[in-house]
């Protein structure tokens, strides 16, 4: 009943919403897109080695370890971000070398343990948002009574 055409259409309905989100996004958000992009790779290589699926394996791993490199890794402005962009690209370089080694050796808890480090820069990242440090002091929100008499819309067909 449902063959591979409704498959591809559903992965490029999430692609274009997933490519949405990277254009509307702040760098703030892309980097929490990537940590969550590498995280869900991970989930998809640990479901690949249960299942034996050596191919398949290795190819979420090696999706995991590009957006670490290429991405992560790559968005590190070590003259701005000084000894923490500095310890940030040799925990990614670890990262990156465990996840080559998970690969090579089947070994479910490299797999592991490097999500739990994404998780944890993620939340981090997530602690230090812009949006969520700054408060808004436009106009105060107005005074609503909730036990007072509301106006009544009318809409005529």
């Amino acid at each position: 009943m449902f063959g591979t055409s409704n498959s591809h259409g559903a992965n490029a309905y999430a692609k274009v919403g997933i490519e949405t989100g990277v254009i509307s996004a702040s760098p703030h958000k892309l980097i929490v897109m990537l940590y969550d992009g590498a995280i869900v790779a991970l989930n998809n290589a640990m479901m690949h080695m249960k299942n034996q699926d050596i191919a398949a394996k290795g190819h979420s791993i090696s999706k995991a370890i590009a957006i670490i490199e290429n991405g992560l890794r790559a968005s590190l402005d070590k003259k701005a971000g000084g000894e923490i962009a500095t310890s940030l690209d040799t925990l990614y370089e670890y990262m990156s070398s465990r996840l080559l080694q998970a690969n090579i050796n089947n070994q479910p808890e490299g797999l592991i343990e490097v999500q739990n480090l994404l998780r944890d820069l993620k939340s981090s990242w997530e602690a230090i948002a812009p949006e969520k440090n700054t408060i808004k002091q436009d106009a105060p929100l107005p005074q609503v009574d909730p036990l007072a008499p509301r106006r009544a819309t009318f809409f005529e067909a």
